[in-house]
């Protein structure tokens, strides 16, 4: 768990956050002239589901990444040790697409924000445990467990709680499809589906509780677990990730979790609810954001 790898990570990160060695021209230059790339015709040649349109906010490739990084550093770096578990503000990154395609080192990111967050130290350290702590530790699960994004992945105590509440009745049930276009009697869960759909991104908060109420209401975790990574991989910019895999696990598995009080249908796998939300942000206002607009 964090707990065990924090230290170990903790110690060795002055090791590792070294400055890039400059990048030299070389002093051989070739004679060959690289064949000009058609990249509409790569890009027609691509099987992916055309139905999921292209997102407004994200920039791609490195400058883009660099650029966001520049405005978390200036704009939402203060606030993130306070305010980042809220998705109506405005305190996250944003970063996780351009570190998922390796388009942007956790290794920058973290030199950059240590260099410039001087007067926000509790942040940066927020930050960084997550950037990097959080990270390794799903990189590590990942790596290690060949069961990764599978009930069978799970510590023996959650597949045991889970087997015994499976069959319990649930109060709603939902198909893929109904889950997919955010069609449930949860409104705040269907704007967090609809933030997915519209942006390709997720505030991590919503995520924990959208993941935790598919499992609330389909048939079985086994069902719960494959529709929240269809879902996360088909639709998230930052999808088919260990970030994302270990998400979905924690949130449905109880992976890096204790048990808790036991109740139906999740057993002793940590609960997440409505009212909850509601103590921790303004509910409506995130709702209002994401509604279906009608005429």
């Amino acid at each position: 768990g964090a707990r065990t790898i924090r230290g170990k990570i903790t110690k060795q990160l002055p090791d590792f956050l070294t400055e890039f060695p400059p990048v030299d021209t070389h002093p051989h230059a070739s004679k060959k002239t690289a064949k000009s790339v058609n990249w509409e015709e790569v890009l027609d040649s691509v099987e992916v589901d055309r139905t999921v349109g292209e997102v407004e906010w994200a920039r791609p490739g490195t400058s883009g990444g660099m650029a966001m990084l520049e405005s978390f550093i200036q704009q939402r770096l203060r606030l993130f040790a306070t305010e980042r578990n809220n998705p109506n503000s405005e305190a996250v990154s944003h970063l996780s697409p351009w570190l998922r395609a390796g388009q942007l080192s956790a290794q920058r990111v973290v030199k950059e924000v240590q260099r410039w967050g001087k007067n926000a130290r509790e942040s940066v350290a927020s930050f960084t445990e997550e950037l990097v702590v959080r990270r390794e530790l799903a990189d590590n699960f990942c790596y290690y467990n060949k069961e990764y994004d599978s009930i069978a992945g799970a510590y023996d105590w959650a597949k045991t709680t889970l087997k015994i509440h499976a069959k319990d009745k649930r109060a709603y049930l939902y198909t893929q499809e109904q889950l997919e276009t955010g069609k449930t009697h949860d409104q705040l869960w269907n704007a967090a589906q609809r933030q997915l759909l519209l942006e390709g991104k997720m505030h991590g908060f919503m995520r924990m509780y959208w993941a935790k109420k598919i499992l609330e209401w389909t048939s079985s975790p086994e069902e719960a677990l494959t529709i929240a990574l269809y879902l996360n991989d088909h639709y998230s910019l930052d999808g088919c990730d260990p970030n994302g895999y270990v998400g979905c696990m924690w949130s449905i598995c109880g992976i890096h979790d204790q048990g808790w009080a036991e109740r139906p249908v999740f057993g002793k796998v940590r609960y997440m609810n409505y009212a909850g939300c509601k103590r921790k942000f303004d509910v409506s206002r995130f709702e209002r954001k994401y509604a279906v607009k009608t005429d």
